[in-house]
């Protein structure tokens, strides 16, 4: 019994499970019959499959390439030249949507008083300095005089229509800036030259009267203008501005000299 534990445990050692005796053991149990039979030999061609899966259990995998990591690239930042437009305005352009609409800036309506008068054969478009008809002690209606006395034309001049004043409303919706101004200037004055006999020349005294009568500006003062619908025109200094500066008398005597030649031709 020993002997045959000894020899068991040399076979598990062994890596024995399978074993058969060649002789009949004492004591032994009886083999199974299974295990006495004889394997058939296999035949070469059943061993093909088998030994080409054992080549292929054998034979390393074929290696994939390793996949290529992404590329992460970096921005760099751009280099704007001077001069040159930034993106957000390139990218503005580019696009169809349009800018936010600017409103037109609205010119405060202009303030004046003008007032129409004859004289002889000329008509005078005149500022009020003061917003009213001028009166016969005020120095500004003096020098008016003056001024005609010195052109050779009756110094009582005569009003035609009342004062024009400008703007001629306070509130609503008419407008009332420079372009309308001077449109209501010169068909007024146009109107009222038609009422009366033909004149050889307006004068216009005053920035304003310059301005919105003759379209010009302060530069045609001492000037002669001829204007659309009102014919020939002689711009002149402001009463006030004369007053204040009477270094403007010697230009305005000298410029006299040369345009009452129109009047006083006519009235010889």
């Amino acid at each position: 019994m020993i002997a045959e534990l000894r020899r068991r445990a040399y076979l598990t050692a062994m890596q024995v499970t399978s074993w058969l005796p060649r002789v009949e053991l004492p004591f032994a149990a009886p083999s199974r019959p299974q295990l006495l039979e004889a394997p058939e030999p296999e035949s070469p061609a059943d061993d093909e499959p088998t030994l080409q899966a054992l080549r292929e259990s054998v034979a390393p995998a074929p290696t994939a390439p390793p996949a290529e990591r992404p590329k992460i690239e970096v921005p760099k930042p751009a280099v704007v030249p001077r001069g040159a437009k930034p993106e957000k305005a390139e990218k503005a352009e580019a696009t169809d949507e349009k800018p936010d609409t600017v409103r037109p800036v609205v010119a405060p309506p202009p303030r004046f008083a003008l007032q129409l008068l004859r004289a002889g054969d000329c008509a005078l478009l005149v500022e009020l300095p003061t917003g009213e008809p001028l009166q016969g002690r005020d120095p500004a209606y003096l020098l008016l005089k003056d001024l005609l006395r010195a052109a050779g034309l009756p110094d009582s001049p005569q009003l035609i229509g009342e004062p024009v004043r400008w703007p001629l409303l306070v509130r609503g919706t008419m407008d009332q800036g420079p372009q309308a101004a001077l449109e209501f200037v010169q068909s007024f004055v146009s109107a009222r030259l038609e009422e009366q006999e033909p004149c050889a020349c307006l004068w216009l005294v005053g920035l304003p009267a310059v301005r919105f009568a003759g379209e010009a500006d302060a530069e045609a003062y001492n000037g002669e203008l001829q204007v659309e619908g009102l014919g020939a025109a002689w711009a002149l200094p402001g009463l006030e501005l004369l007053m204040d500066e009477p270094q403007r008398k010697r230009e305005l005597w000298q410029a006299m000299r040369r345009v009452r030649q129109r009047w006083m031709s006519q009235a010889q």
